[in-house]
């Protein structure tokens, strides 16, 4: 672990960014350029203490997830977040790392997305990052690991994910689901991530298996559609989709038309925030969900 090499390249990309950058408003006047390190510590979800410390040479060596967690509040490109992990004294990301890496051009659509649900998702509809509306709407993703991460395991595994829609709707769901699915295994291969989820799925759940075997493949499916939220009731929305060149990960934003039924209540979603929703509900609020609709 380089020290010092790490404190410098950590100094100097934090004054390389300004509060509009990040989504964060200028405030009061500034002493010095780019962002204050308790800045930087809130977007990397950690203490400001800890920052500082590696700022200042005195930190212990981070790990693998709270590089990837600077890498994402800095807005590195692929190449810095490499760098900033080897001069750490880490190995360069593995690939499933490296696929959870936002990339900048989204988040910084993303952070600029301050009045409705906006969040971005891998081609396995993991939640990546999302925004204070969609974690109000969705709940906290963040809790979720290992195939539990995906929207499509937890959507056949769990009855309690797919309480964020309507039952009417549920089935067309359930087929949109399996199709996304497919058009991620497809480039991907059964090695790879994709693969582990599809085997798993095809034991766990007799609909998945069903569903698979119609070899149905879209990445999206419907451009409006109807969610549940467990205090303002159901919610009409359209989903609008921005995927990187590789289509490796999407920015999904969900909008109503102004002035109707529906656009009141996704402002109030900010009032609202993450208040308690009660265990089974918080469940149905899910990365699974927020997958689902984007890629449909």
């Amino acid at each position: 672990m380089d020290r010092a090499e790490l404190a410098a390249f950590l100094r100097r990309r934090r004054e390389d960014l300004r509060p509009e950058d990040v989504g964060l408003s200028e405030g009061a006047r500034r002493r010095a350029p780019g962002l204050r390190r308790e800045e930087v510590a809130a977007l990397a979800v950690m203490s400001t203490d800890y920052y500082t410390r590696l700022e200042q040479q005195r930190g212990p060596q981070p790990s693998e997830q709270m590089l990837a967690s600077l890498a994402r509040a800095l807005r590195l490109s692929d190449d810095e977040r490499d760098y900033l992990f080897r001069v750490a004294g880490r190995n360069a990301p593995s690939p499933q790392m490296t696929a959870t890496h936002v990339a900048p051009a989204l988040q910084r659509v993303l952070d600029r997305l301050s009045d409705t649900p906006a969040l971005v998702l891998s081609s396995l509809g993991e939640v990546l990052v999302q925004n204070r509306f969609a974690e109000a709407l969705y709940g906290d993703t963040s809790r979720y690991t290992g195939l539990a991460r995906s929207w499509s395991y937890r959507w056949f595994t769990d009855p309690d994910a797919r309480l964020i829609y309507p039952e009417r709707d549920r089935a067309r769901h359930s087929r949109a689901q399996v199709a996304n699915l497919r058009a991620a295994y497809g480039p991907l291969g059964p090695r790879s991530r994709a693969g582990e989820l599809v085997r798993a799925l095809r034991k766990e759940s007799v609909e998945f298996a069903e569903l698979w075997e119609r070899h149905e493949v879209a990445k999206r499916f419907v451009e409006h559609k109807v969610l549940v939220h467990p205090q303002l009731g159901e919610i009409e929305v359209d989903c609008q989709a921005l995927f990187t060149e590789d289509q490796s990960q999407m920015l999904l934003v969900l909008t109503a038309p102004p002035r109707t039924e529906a656009f009141e209540k996704l402002q109030l979603l900010g009032v609202l925030g993450t208040e308690k929703f009660g265990d089974a509900q918080r469940a149905g609020l899910s990365a699974g969900q927020a997958g689902e609709s984007g890629y449909r």
